[in-house]
Parts: C-alpha cells; sequence; structure tokens
C-alpha cells in the first residue's frame, strides 16, 4: 500500500475529500452506509471500492446512533439527513443522494463541515417528463374516469367526450433537463409551448419553437400549467390564490416537482369554485398527505410521488451515484 501523507510537516489543512483519499493510501477501507433502498448495480459498484453496510428503514435515534461510523451516507427522500444527523456523523465527507432534490438534506450544514454533496439529477427526467405527459392524456381523455366506470359496469361513452392536446399551450414553469423534456415531448404533440425560468435556456426554445414569457403571460395563457423548480425560499407557494386568479377556468395545473411549491388551500379554493379547471398532482406539502381537501375533489389525477418510479430511472441513479461517489474518492 501507498504511504500515509504527512501533513504535519508542511502544515497543510487538508479538506475532507483529502482526509478519505489518505484513508485509500493507508490501505483502509472507506466505509458507506446505505439508509434507503437502491438499485442492487449501484450497490455492487460501492463494494469494489468500500465496506458497504444496507440499513434501510431506520429511525433517528437508530440513524444517529449509527452514522458517525461512516464516511459516507447514502439515501433517496425517505432519510432525511438533518443538522442532528450531520453532527452525529463525526467521520461524514460524503452525502449522496440517489435523486434529484436536495430538500430532504440540511445542505448548510453540510457545506459548514465541508461535507461534500452529491446527487443525481439526470436520473429522472425521462421517468417525471413522460409521467407529465400521462397526466395530460388522462386528464384530456377521462381515462381514469372510464377505467373506473368500466369496473362498475357502465358505460358512459357519451359522457366521456375528451379533448386533443393538439393546438393547447402548455406552460413550463422551470426549464431545467426536465422541463425542456417534457417540451420536447409536448411538440410531438404539436402543442403550443411557452415558458419562464430565471435562465431563458436560447438552444431549447430555438429545437422547439417555445417562447420564454413573464409569469403573468405564463398564467394567462397556459392551458396546462406543468411545475419544474426546485423549492427554495423565492419559489414556496409560488402558485397561490393570486396566481390562480390569472389563470383561464379550463386550465390544468401540474406539479411533479415539489409540493410546497403550490399553496393547496388555494389550490383547493380554486378548484371548488371553478377558477380552474382541474389540477394533476404528483407531490404533496405533507407526503403521505393525511386528510387533504384535495381528496374529496373529483377534478383532481393524483399519485403518491412517483415520478422517479421507474425501473430505469431507478437503476440510473443508483449507477450514477456510485459513479460519483467512485469518482471522489478513487
Amino acid at each position: 500500500m501507498g504511504k500515509c501523507l504527512e501533513t504535519s510537516r508542511d502544515h497543510h489543512i487538508q479538506t475532507p475529500i483529502n482526509l478519505l483519499l489518505t484513508n485509500l493510501s493507508c490501505g483502509k477501507l472507506v466505509k458507506i452506509l446505505i439508509t434507503d433502498k437502491i438499485h442492487e448495480d449501484g450497490v455492487k459498484l460501492l463494494k469494489e471500492i468500500a465496506e458497504v453496510d444496507i440499513a434501510t428503514g431506520l429511525d433517528l435515534s437508530e440513524l444517529l446512533k449509527q452514522v458517525g461510523d461512516y464516511e459516507v451516507i447514502v439515501v433517496r427522500s425517505a432519510t432525511k439527513v438533518t443538522k442532528e444527523v450531520i453532527d452525529a456523523g463525526k467521520k461524514l465527507k460524503i452525502i449522496a443522494r440517489a435523486g434529484a432534490g436536495l430538500d430532504n438534506v440540511d445542505v448548510e450544514s453540510a457545506k459548514s463541515r465541508e461535507i461534500k454533496i452529491l446527487n443525481t439529477p439526470e436520473a429522472p427526467t425521462e421517468a417525471v417528463a413522460e409521467l407529465v405527459i400521462g397526466m395530460m392524456l388522462s386528464w384530456a381523455r377521462n381515462l381514469t374516469r372510464a377505467d373506473t366506470s368500466m369496473k362498475q359496469g357502465e358505460w358512459f361513452k357519451s359522457d366521456l367526450n375528451g379533448t386533443e392536446l393538439r393546438g393547447k399551450t402548455l406552460g413550463i414553469l422551470g426549464t431545467g433537463k426536465i422541463g425542456r423534456e417534457v417540451g420536447r415531448k409536448a411538440k410531438a404533440f404539436k402543442m403550443e409551448l411557452i415558458a419562464q425560468d430565471c435562465v431563458e435556456v436560447l438552444s431549447f426554445s430555438d429545437e422547439v419553437n417555445c417562447r420564454y414569457c413573464n409569469l403573468q403571460k405564463i398564467l394567462s395563457d397556459s392551458d396546462y400549467l406543468t411545475i419544474h423548480l426546485p423549492l427554495t425560499d423565492e419559489t414556496r407557494q409560488l402558485i397561490g390564490k393570486g396566481e390562480f386568479e390569472m389563470m383561464k377556468p379550463t386550465a390544468v395545473l401540474i406539479n411533479t416537482s415539489r409540493g410546497e411549491l403550490v399553496d393547496e388551500n388555494a389550490l383547493a379554493e380554486a378548484l371548488t369554485s371553478g377558477k380552474i379547471a382541474g389540477a394533476c398532482l404528483d407531490v404533496y406539502s405533507h407526503e403521505p398527505p393525511v386528510d387533504s381537501q384535495l381528496f374529496k375533489l373529483s377534478n383532481v389525477l393524483l399519485t403518491p410521488h412517483i415520478g422517479a418510479s421507474t425501473r430505469e430511472a431507478q437503476h440510473e441513479a443508483a449507477v450514477l451515484l456510485a459513479k460519483k461517489i467512485k469518482e471522489e474518492i478513487k
């Protein structure tokens, strides 16, 4: 094995990643704790470079007891890597999230400890984009009502007259990887595209003939409005009572990003009063939602946060994350 680095002689201050490399050069295997289920192919890659322990379903007290022994923790969305967890993880050098969002990680606490944060925003792009298209098609053609009525022995053919996506305007809030892929797929259905983002991706707008507009224009012109933004202090409850009042009474809101981006009380009121026609939701302010007003409404399509829940996306998230961890500690 290689010789240990002698930092005491040159007074070089080592970062957490430097220390991880030092462990490797001393022949000491990095220890990785996986607390949420990830695809086995990602686990196999990690086992090539580290000592890996899998402990899913830990409650907070159990996690606090265990995390102190590991340099790397791998999570999905169930495990909350709070300041308390980070403080207990005395050896933590990397927090790795198999997925896009980091709202279950206390990023500031991690930064204060110079802990590297890794995630895989690339992995769920296709899966989430396809779900958005599926939601629009289901809404436009009354698929859930048609399925339910048929299974109840009813034949509501004349009551299930739908609409086409062709010619409808899709407003996209956020043109990151997922927002852009939604736009590409929607263009194949001959939809008109408008978008709003703090950074305008001109190559995307040229590719699909998408016009960037301000938020008010997006709200007033969209037949379908899909949200693809991170949750920040600026975006929290971005869509509320005032925004619903700007929308068409025939408009449909789609949210597959984070539930807190929408004021759910205002949404329920808008759906009940007819300010908008409907909503398709995969995410909620509290998950799982309990006794939500939305459960009682017929003009909503609800799914249990399955945007990234495809075999392909879960495989890619685990493998990509393992490769990123490997790159950091090789």
